[in-house]
């Protein structure tokens, strides 16, 4: 397995190639028995001389019957090896080859040629689901620039060795942990901190995978593996999603094991009670044949492969079409576990918001206009590569406002930027800036919560530009959406201060929401919420502060887009598009992936039960019984498979 993650690309050619041509042999062994079934069919109702020697029939429908019949005898004698005796192969082995003894054979045929299309549907939209999941993992970053003999070569990150250099530009993911080598670059650590305010990171300073580089050109020294990394270990669990079996699939395979031994002995019970009662009462009349056959009929009919087939595959289709819409689900029993949510409690920075800033406002002095402090602050700004400086520069240039030459431009690590225009000096920054300065400024500038821009002119304070991180542009779709599927509880958790998560609550109609929150005040919270027995709690965060909340809740719902590893790695489910609307999406999936199982269930235990009474009094033949079984198992896997067109 660990081979297969170093070689991801090769591995899954050769595994493609490998299904191509396991399918197309599949395709000729159905075709072939198909074609002789009818065939043989054919030429018995037309009453074809050659056909009516009994060898010719046996022959003739034997090599209808071995294509389809050999490998499930394989399966069956694996399992008996293995103490497995009552697997479903063995069923459908039994039940065919009695039908061969009795003379059935195109009965015989029919039972393993249904099936054997049944096992095909099965694999086809497993091996889909598969693929969508594959499909999904592709977006998260597949190479590194790395500096080798004074050249940029791309390379795999598995291939990156501990000491090399990368180079990573504006804009891109760092695909592996490092230290900085550059003399400055900003980062969105968002997904990391779970805070709205880029980080400045310095050389020598850490730099770890998921931080992206949002002004320069930086290179790092790769300080760990590729395989020590968080995104190897996300690989594996998505190769051990299917391994996760949900509560009904349990159930099942649980039952298969009880039932069939049950059903084998009532199959025996059905011959064996005839015989017995043929010595009681010497007027009955015992036929073997006839009581072996009705026996054959109820061993059919019981085989439980719709249930086998259908709920994992169900549950398989719920998967592979959340993760076509962006929606990993680590396996079933998350799926299950989504559909008793009724509280839903979010992060608020990178999970409803952007994670970036928008001017929101604009403050000043009688001495100066708006527009000339906007003028002042963007022009000063516009020497910058800070995201904050780059937001007041775009709201600038919305604005249509021209800057004016700046001359002497300093940064001031920490407080902000000191310039000169038109011979004055500019100070252009935080209100620590104005303090280092000696600049008297009002003091409830310090009270303001969220980030402000303050400028001075000569020394004098002019105003403030206020900004603020964004709503996403779904995040009230998500809300009302939730509030469509009867979840009413609906909770913001935040580090931000009370003031500024209020604020977005009130946006979106959440009542009940709560900031200045360390991640164990999180906690803390999370567990008042989980001694109410009733709450079913799913928790939706992005940073890595939100990984205990996240293991903590009933489902843990990360964002994948942006989010840290350590909350992509704790959490249940990850919406790799970072949409808060794909929650209630997640939910909806989870309720049509149930109710199809439900109907699945229903629909395979109410027409089996009906035949087998049918066939045990001798009014259903082998045909009803090859309906019965493969026919069921058939429309549950079209009734599964259908979940694909259900959730656009």
């Amino acid at each position: 397995m660990g081979q297969c993650k170093c070689h991801a690309h090769e591995c899954v050619q050769v595994q493609n190639s490998k299904e191509e041509s396991t399918l197309i042999s599949e395709y000729w062994k159905i075709l072939l028995s198909s074609v002789m079934l009818i065939g043989g069919i054919a030429m018995n109702a037309l009453d074809f001389v050659f056909f009516q020697e009994r060898y010719v029939l046996f022959l003739w429908y034997l090599l209808a019957y071995l294509p389809v019949a050999l490998p499930v005898v394989k399966e069956a004698w694996s399992s008996i090896i293995h103490k497995d005796f009552f697997s479903e192969f063995t069923l459908m082995s039994v039940a065919t080859i009695g039908a061969f003894y009795i003379g059935e054979y195109p009965e015989g045929v029919a039972v393993m040629l249904f099936y054997s299309i049944g096992e095909l549907f099965q694999d086809q939209a497993v091996d889909k689901a598969k693929r969508n999941i594959s499909d999904l993992l592709d977006v998260r970053p597949e190479k590194a620039m790395v500096v080798r003999g004074g050249r940029l070569i791309s390379e795999m990150p598995r291939l990156v060795q501990v000491g090399e250099t990368i180079e990573i530009k504006a804009g891109e993911r760092v695909p592996l942990d490092g230290t900085m080598l550059s003399e400055a670059a900003t980062f969105n650590t968002a997904a990391l901190t779970g805070e709205s305010v880029p980080r400045k990171i310095r050389c020598e300073e850490e730099v770890l995978a998921g931080m992206i580089v949002t002004d320069n050109v930086i290179r790092i020294k790769v300080t760990k593996p590729f395989d020590k990394s968080t995104l190897a270990r996300i690989l594996e669990l998505v190769q051990d999603a299917s391994e996760r079996k949900a509560p009904a699939e349990l159930f099942i395979r649980k039952f298969a094991r009880i039932y069939t031994p049950i059903v084998i002995g009532l199959a025996l019970l059905i011959v064996l009670i005839p015989f017995i009662y043929s010595f009681i009462n010497l007027q009955f009349y015992f036929l073997f044949n006839d009581w072996l056959y009705k026996a054959l009929i109820f061993l059919v009919i019981s085989c439980p492969c719709a249930l086998v087939i259908s709920i994992p595959l169900g549950y398989f289709g719920g998967i592979g079409a959340a993760s076509r819409l962006g929606i990993l689900f680590k396996g079933g029993n998350y799926l299950d576990a989504v559909t008793k949510v009724n509280t839903v409690v979010f992060d608020k920075t990178g999970t409803l918001t952007k994670g970036t800033f928008e001017v929101q406002s604009c403050q000043c002095t009688s001495e100066i206009s708006q527009k000339e402090l906007i003028r002042l602050i963007a022009s000063v700004e516009s020497k910058s590569t800070h995201p904050i400086a780059k937001a007041i520069v775009h709201y600038a240039e919305k604005q249509s406002i021209e800057f004016i030459p700046t001359s002497n431009v300093e940064e001031i690590a920490g407080h902000g930027l000191k310039a000169e225009i038109n011979n004055d000096r500019v100070l252009v920054g935080n209100a620590r800036l104005l303090l280092k300065f000696h600049v008297t400024f009002p003091s409830e500038l310090l009270s303001i919560v969220e980030t402000i821009v303050v400028c001075a002119i000569d020394n004098k304070y002019v105003g403030y530009v206020l900004l603020a991180d964004e709503l996403k542009e779904d995040a009230l779709k998500a809300i009302r959406k939730l509030n469509v599927l009867n979840i009413q509880n609906i909770q913001i958790l935040s580090g931000d201060k009370q003031s500024i998560v209020t604020n977005f609550a009130e946006k979106l109609g959440i009542a009940q929401a709560y900031g200045d929150l360390l991640p164990e005040a999180k906690v803390r919270h999370l567990e008042e919420l989980k001694r109410n027995k009733e709450a079913k709690i799913a928790f939706v965060g992005d940073g890595m502060n939100d990984a205990p909340v996240l293991a903590l809740s009933n489902v843990g719902i990360a964002m994948g887009g942006l989010g840290s590893d350590a909350a992509i790695e704790t959490a249940d489910v990850v919406i790799q598009t970072d949409q808060p609307s794909k929650v209630a999406t997640a939910i909806e999936i989870g309720r049509i992936t149930r109710r199809i199982i439900k109907q699945n269930i229903s629909l395979a235990f109410g027409v089996k039960l009906l035949v087998m009474i049918l066939g045990a009094s001798g009014l259903a033949t082998l045909w009803e019984a090859v309906f019965a079984d493969v026919g069921v198992a058939l429309i549950a896997i079209m009734n599964a498979v259908r979940i694909q067109k259900m959730i656009k």
